[in-house]
């Protein structure tokens, strides 16, 4: 390696060990230290044989945290791996970390939350917001209405 592919390769480990993440990101990260071409395979060539760069690790901490801190439901987790060009086996890798008990849980608390926040709304449109907000966190629909219609038969809300 060249001086200035070394220093590269040196910046790019830090990087990569600071937290997991994924190839575009790194890829990203050696052009902007201007480094092209068969330079920048080879670095990331290194990183992966020296374990600093690893997509199903990535792919699975990705999935973790956003479901356990962000509360974000499947399809949206998937949509933003595949956005960072994930492979659908890493995807398929990284979903088996939520446990569906605890995603059924997950999406009751956020479905909840939500129509605690509108309790000066009428019925249907608590129910109705509620449905789309937890859409638009990526959970599913099918699951949505079997937990609203669970919540409307415990508590009439």
């Amino acid at each position: 390696m060249k001086l200035s592919q070394e220093i590269a390769f040196e910046k790019t480990k830090r990087y990569c060990a600071y937290q997991d993440r994924c190839h575009q990101e790194v890829r990203q990260k050696i052009i902007s230290l201007k480094i092209y071409g068969d330079d920048l395979e080879e670095i990331i060539t290194e990183l992966i044989k020296q374990d600093f760069l690893n997509e199903e690790r990535y792919a699975r901490s990705f999935a973790r945290g956003k479901f356990r801190l962000k509360k974000w439901g499947r399809n949206k987790i998937k949509q933003q791996l595949y956005a960072r060009r994930i492979s659908d086996y890493c995807i398929r890798k990284a979903m088996t970390e939520i446990e569906e008990e605890d995603y059924i849980d997950t999406l009751r608390e956020v479905i909840n939350k939500k129509v605690n926040q509108l309790v000066d709304q009428p019925k249907l449109i608590r129910k109705d917001k509620a449905i789309k907000y937890a859409l638009s966190r990526g959970y599913e629909s099918n699951l949505i209405f079997k937990i609203v219609k669970e919540l409307e038969e415990d508590e009439g809300y």
